[in-house]
Formats: C-alpha cells, sequence, structure tokens
C-alpha cells in the first residue's frame, strides 16, 4: 500500500477511539458511517484521515492527529490574548510548547472560567460566530437581591448600544439583601455581554464565571489548569457548530 491508496476505514476510527476494529467493521457494515457525506458500507473502503469527513452515527469525527484541543480555566486578570503589548498576563503564558494553538472566543480579564484552545481554525471559527448560537452557561454574583421582574426581563430581551442581547434561560441560585448569585444562558457572542446585561437591568456584577461553552464544561479544573478533550468531546463540538441553522431558528 502507498500513502496515495490511503489508509483503511477501520484501521482510522479505530486508532481515533471510535472502538475496537472488529467493532468498527460491524458498524461500517450496518450503515453507520459515512464518509463525505455517503454511507460506505464495503470493509475496504480506504481514506485520507487529513482530508476525508467522517461521520459515526451522525456525528462528526475528528480524524487528524495533528489538531490540538484543551479546555482551560481561565484566571481572573489574564487577557484572552496570545499576547499582549501591555505586558499583562495573557493565555499564552500557560501553553508554552504547545505549537499554534489559540484561544476560540474571548472572555473579558476580570472573568474566569473555561476557554477552549485549538489549533483548528474552522471549528474554531463556526464555534466563535455568534450567528452560530453556540450556547455558554456563566454563573454571576451580582450587586443586590434581584427580583423576578429582573430576572424576565434577562429572558425577554436586554437593549444594549450594539443591540438586543437575550438570555436562553436564567435562575436564582441564592441570594440575600446584599448579593445575588444567578445562572445565565446565552447564545450571544457580543463582548462582555452578561455585564453589560446585568448592569443594563440594575445588577451590576461583581463576580462572573463561565461554566460551559456548548457541550463542555469546566469541571474539576482550577484556576491555571487545562486538560485535553476527549476524541467524544471533539466530536460533541463538531457536532455543536453544525447546529447553526438550529440556532438561527431559534432567535
Amino acid at each position: 500500500m502507498t500513502e496515495n491508496e490511503g489508509v483503511r476505514l477501520q484501521k482510522v476510527l479505530a486508532a481515533a477511539g471510535v472502538a475496537s476494529r472488529r467493532a468498527v467493521e460491524e458498524m461500517i457494515v450496518k450503515g453507520r458511517i459515512k464518509v463525505n457525506g455517503k454511507v460506505v458500507k464495503e470493509l475496504g473502503t480506504r481514506i485520507f484521515p487529513e482530508a476525508d469527513q467522517v461521520m459515526v452515527d451522525g456525528r462528526p469525527w475528528q480524524l487528524d492527529p495533528e489538531r490540538i484541543y484543551l479546555a482551560f480555566h481561565k484566571p481572573k486578570g489574564v487577557v484572552s490574548t496570545m499576547a499582549d503589548e501591555n505586558g499583562r498576563p495573557c493565555l499564552a503564558d500557560y501553553f508554552i510548547g504547545f505549537d499554534r494553538v489559540f484561544n476560540i472566543g474571548r472572555l473579558d480579564a476580570e472573568t474566569t472560567g473555561l476557554i477552549l484552545m485549538t489549533n483548528d481554525g474552522e471549528l474554531a471559527n463556526e464555534l466563535a460566530h455568534p450567528s452560530f448560537g453556540v450556547q455558554k452557561l456563566y454563573v454571576a454574583k451580582v450587586r443586590g437581591k434581584i427580583t423576578r421582574v429582573e430576572m424576565q426581563k434577562l429572558k425577554d430581551g436586554v437593549k444594549l448600544e450594539d443591540g438586543l442581547a437575550q438570555a436562553d434561560s436564567a435562575r436564582v441560585i441564592d441570594q440575600n439583601e446584599q448579593t445575588s448569585l444567578i445562572e445565565l444562558v446565552l447564545h450571544s457572542g457580543k463582548n462582555r455581554v452578561v455585564r453589560r446585561m446585568m448592569e443594563a437591568v440594575g445588577f451590576p456584577v461583581l463576580e462572573l464565571t463561565r461554566k460551559s461553552f456548548g457541550p463542555m464544561r469546566l469541571g474539576n479544573l482550577k484556576p491555571g489548569q487545562f486538560r485535553e478533550l476527549s476524541k467524544l468531546e471533539v466530536s460533541m463540538l463538531m457536532e455543536a457548530a453544525t447546529g447553526k441553522e438550529v440556532a438561527r431558528k431559534r432567535r
């Protein structure tokens, strides 16, 4: 076999962690795998992992071994860039030795929580672009005792200088007379959108953490820690990036 002939599909998928080679062969025979949009049932099928698009049970699967996908807990005070002309702590400080990784979207310096890092430009663009509607979950500590009226305003939509911002869901986790702890889910990609929404309804943010980005959750990562995403998690992210039409209809 030469490189021009590609690699057997079952070998590639087994190496990618889909299942054992024998199990993958059974999946192929049953028509559960598509290559470039077409169902394949031939066990002799060969593919080019870096170029061909493969779906398993309707879910896209990343086969390029050169791709890197990381979940990072951004600490407070770190700017979401790979270089900072003012010398402030930035993401690059935590990823020395990683070749060409960059962040998917941003969090402002004072916001902590989940940021995804990758060298996959195509997926990054799809996940970060606001029109693709990937949901993010935030937990915010705000000044004051928020009421149902303001929580409903967040869900109905708040007018900001760059347009309407609307929470997909909003709930109070805890509160006292001085502060409230709330959970917000948004698909907006507007800059500093949670802080501006809360300011608009009269409850400025004191602390803010992003707990999830699409199907990925912050989990037990401590500030400054990162981990590599599993093959299945990467597949879930790729699937989330294909939901843009649903996201547009929702809005």
